[in-house]
């Protein structure tokens, strides 16, 4: 792999997804149950517009078509990982709305009731990439909509593929998104890479203000 400072955020991840298959990379799950319980409690309508930043590869797409939803959108930075995604879906992935795009420079054309993201904000360790992801964030989410993000426990990996990591607690987490999402509940849990090691995330569920 070439030296991570001579490549693109793009191309690293492009990178990382051709090197190993779906089931072989670190955040592999074969069902996002954590993802789903706290995106889906309080209940949201399956006809809501949902929005899942990073999901490139990740099965969270399958389970929502499986309970029924129709207006799931799917924001990767990486092409091949939006590809391993619509070709395990088959003709199902027609339903899905895919967007290849750095979310640090995405521009929102629509409002969406949920927005989700277990693969994102932790990499972004500057505050100028953290501030242009709250511009996107404030500009897709609808009032009253709901965020879940999951990222590294403050006892959690600091690096993840190779690259460095901010890790954070439900507060410091709160205090970085600011005054325009409210902070509603956390999970902590432990993932198991398909490699066996351990690793400590936290999820937040927030709303956005109106």
């Amino acid at each position: 792999m070439a030296q991570l400072s001579s490549i693109s955020p793009k191309e690293h991840w492009q990178q990382v997804y051709a090197a190993r298959r779906e089931a072989e990379l670190s955040w592999f799950e074969s069902v996002p149950n954590i993802s789903l319980d706290i995106l889906l409690t309080p209940s949201l309508h399956r006809n809501s517009p949902v929005l899942d930043v990073g999901g490139g590869a990740s099965r969270l797409v399958d389970a929502l078509l499986d309970r029924g939803f129709t207006q799931l959108t799917v924001l990767d930075i990486a092409d091949t990982a939006l590809e391993t995604s619509k070709q395990r879906l088959g003709e199902r992935a027609s339903g899905v709305r895919w967007v290849a795009a750095d979310i640090t420079q995405w521009q929102p054309d629509r409002l969406y009731s949920a927005w989700h993201d277990r693969a994102v904000f932790h990499f972004l360790t500057t505050e100028e990439k953290r501030r242009a992801y709250r511009a996107a964030m404030e500009k897709a989410v609808a009032p009253g909509g709901i965020v879940v993000i999951g990222t590294f426990a403050l006892d959690g990996p600091e690096r993840c593929s190779g690259l460095p990591v901010q890790r954070y607690s439900a507060k410091s987490l709160a205090a970085e998104l600011g005054d325009a999402f409210r902070w509603t509940a956390t999970r902590r849990t432990e993932h198991t890479t398909p490699a066996g090691n351990v690793q400590r995330f936290q999820y937040s569920r927030f709303v956005s203000e109106p």
